[in-house]
């Protein structure tokens, strides 16, 4: 057995990031950005004010000065001329400060009457003046690869005058659920049957971390089965199939892809729940083979399948990020796996929340999983612990799981 960092670096060196495509801005959110943005324009292009007022030669607008007003500067119609001595020009927030203008009289701040206008408050030389390339300037790289892209980048890129942009496509993930016993949501029970939840969850966690999920037809025990069942991945940038990766005489994955030309990397990872962890590459396809389980093959997902995703998206891809909390029952001291307790997560107003694992741990108990806020995270031999001392954990929430 290894151990699960060596397990996630395997995966993570062993896949590249997805092509790019070009999408309009209204389909690039939330995508990762697979080439720079650099600004086209400069924003903004001229200096503009940044109030209603008066565009003035600030040296001549001192209290209790009166100025001719000679013309009129809104937003998208720049005054022709020159502010000259003596001269003050309307202008509206966004518009262009004429030349000859270093100061914006507040219209607050003045009294006009008859073409002219009274300065009550003295104006300061630049002030309410945003200048020419304060946001940005032409050429200036504004986003960088590698970035998912928020609403607010989708802003910044549409301000700096780009319609498309270029990202990566959305991994296709294929999942192919395997075992005699399983049948869709809905479906009529075999004779000792359960009901399939396994593809249902890992899509869902596909879809939330950046990926296109494609669930396959559930397959029988049969090597020729999921022989075939295989080959419909061949478009997939990553196969995760579930069940079939432990060492029964039905767990017929690695058996029934070997003389398909599966190439096997590593199979079982020191931890609890999820030993039986299958990694390799069938005919160039990346294969990650989740145990049957549901709580071990929702937690490998975590552990294993979103970094993957990450990676295949263009994304800086690592270990689950974990953060500390306060035990809030005492634990045993632990074997010789790395283990992920279920927990529930409270927020206590101190310094840190208590994470409480459950009594019930058994990899079969989705409920537990479904109500869990949190994993808690125990080394291989870590020593008994009392309640109260600090853990680290996994936030299934702040993971959107």
């Amino acid at each position: 057995m290894i151990p699960v960092s060596e397990a996630l670096r395997r995966i993570l060196d062993a896949l590249p990031p997805v092509p790019a495509e070009t999408v309009s801005l209204p389909e690039a959110w939330n995508r990762v950005l697979a080439a720079p943005v650099a600004a086209r324009l400069t924003q903004p292009p001229a200096d503009v004010s940044a109030m209603d007022g008066y565009a003035v030669r600030a040296a001549e607008a001192v209290e209790g000065a009166s100025l001719a007003v000679t013309g009129a500067a809104p937003a998208g119609h720049p005054f022709a001329g020159t502010v000259g001595p003596g001269e003050a020009v309307r202008i509206f927030t966004g518009g262009f400060v004429p030349e000859g203008a270093d100061g914006i009289l507040l219209q607050e701040d003045a009294t006009a009457e008859g073409g002219r206008v009274t300065v009550r408050e003295t104006v300061r030389p630049g002030r309410w003046i945003r200048r020419r390339g304060l946001d940005f300037a032409a050429g200036e790289e504004l986003l960088s690869p590698g970035r998912r892209l928020t609403a607010r980048d989708i802003g910044l890129a549409a301000a700096a005058n780009h319609p498309w942009l270029a990202v990566h496509r959305r991994p296709r993930i294929g999942i192919l659920a395997t075992g005699d016993e399983i049948a869709l949501p809905g479906d009529p029970l075999p004779p000792g049957g359960i009901v399939s939840s396994n593809a249902h969850a890992l899509a869902a966690l596909v879809r939330g971390a950046g990926g296109d999920p494609i669930i396959l037809p559930i397959v029988a025990d049969d090597s020729t089965a999921i022989a075939m069942a295989a080959r419909a991945a061949e478009g997939c940038d990553l196969l995760a199939t579930t069940g079939g990766a432990s060492v029964g005489e039905h767990d017929l994955v690695q058996s029934a892809l070997g003389p398909q030309g599966f190439a096997l990397d590593f199979w079982r990872i020191a931890m609890r729940p999820g030993k039986p962890l299958i990694w390799g590459h069938l005919r160039g396809v990346p294969l990650l083979g989740l145990p049957g389980n549901p709580v071990s093959a929702l937690v490998c997902g975590v552990l294993f399948l979103r970094p993957a995703i990450a990676r295949l998206a263009g994304l800086p891809a690592g270990p689950a990020p974990t953060r500390l909390a306060r035990l809030g029952r005492a634990l045993p001291e632990n074997d010789r796996r790395e283990d992920y307790l279920r927990a529930s997560l409270e927020a206590t107003g101190a310094d840190l929340p208590v994470a409480t694992p459950f009594a019930a741990q058994d990899s079969s108990m989705l409920k537990t999983l479904a109500r869990a806020d949190a994993l808690v995270l125990r080394a291989p031999h870590a020593p008994a612990l009392a309640a109260g001392e600090t853990v680290e954990i996994i936030d299934l929430a702040a993971l959107g799981v």
